[in-house]
């Protein structure tokens, strides 16, 4: 896989003196997945975990509901493609390009969309229970961990929790950083009861709607959740807790499981 960050010179202003000093600068890479054949979207982001990325795009956006519906997968990383057979052609894959051809020109997401995808996912499962001062103990370690992070303050990090972190990725889009765990998730077979999902980054509706999907009862970030968020969270049976820092914590919806 390609490196993540790479050392450029740059001029640093300081101390009221300019001086030239070596820095590190995270990476950016444009990976383009056909399935079956066809094109289907540009994800810009870090050159690393690229099977994790394409598996957990796929599931998070309704085009497989398991690793085992990938027939074949192929990476020309030279060439940014990323080729994937499936059993069966995908039956969202026009609209689901009109809605990201919207979304990258910035105009937003059209609420169609959004109602259909809302629609494709079913009220989460949720088990058990955690304690809040164990969220911010596993932020507290997801900061100190996140290496490139630290490195460039370019990237974003998402990580699945149980008794211990389970596993971790940093990406330059949050949305990819979630979707790379939950590539993990679909290719080793993991569980995902007793687990939440925890992010450095805003949480937004898509990410709430990537959770439902694998079944996750719990949403921790270190930043904010929107107000559609939150009141997706409320109907998908999912914990929303914001503002994980230092000793402090938000709960948005379903508190009773915070103990």
């Amino acid at each position: 896989m390609g490196e993540n960050s790479i050392k450029m010179s740059i001029c640093k202003y300081s101390n009221k003196a300019i001086q030239e000093i070596t820095d590190f600068v995270t990476c950016e890479y444009p990976l383009t997945l056909f399935v079956n054949g066809k094109e289907i979207v540009t994800v810009v982001c870090s050159p690393d975990n690229l099977k994790e990325l394409a598996v957990g795009f796929l599931f998070s956006e309704g085009f497989i509901s398991s690793f085992q519906d990938i027939l074949e997968m192929e990476c020309e990383e030279s060439d940014g493609l990323f080729n994937i057979k499936l059993a069966a052609d995908p039956m969202n894959t026009d609209s689901f390009l009109r809605r990201k051809i919207a979304s990258c020109c910035g105009k937003g997401r059209a609420g169609l969309y959004f109602i259909n995808d809302a629609r494709q996912v079913k009220e989460v499962k949720a088990s058990g229970s955690f304690k809040a001062d164990y969220f911010l103990e596993q932020m507290a370690w997801l900061e100190k961990n996140s290496q490139s992070f630290h490195l460039t303050g370019g990237v974003h990090c998402a990580a699945l929790v149980k008794e211990a972190v389970i596993c971790m990725y940093e990406d330059i889009g949050r949305h990819n950083a979630v979707d790379k765990v939950l590539g993990a998730l679909c290719i080793e077979g993991l569980e995902t009861k007793d687990t939440f999902l925890m992010l450095s980054g805003r949480v937004s509706s898509e990410i709430v709607i990537k959770t439902a999907r694998a079944d996750i009862p719990f949403i921790v970030s270190k930043s904010a959740p929107t107000d559609l968020a939150i009141g997706l969270a409320e109907e998908l049976n999912i914990t929303m807790i914001g503002f994980a820092r230092g000793q402090s914590l938000n709960i948005y919806t379903h508190p009773e499981r915070i103990n």
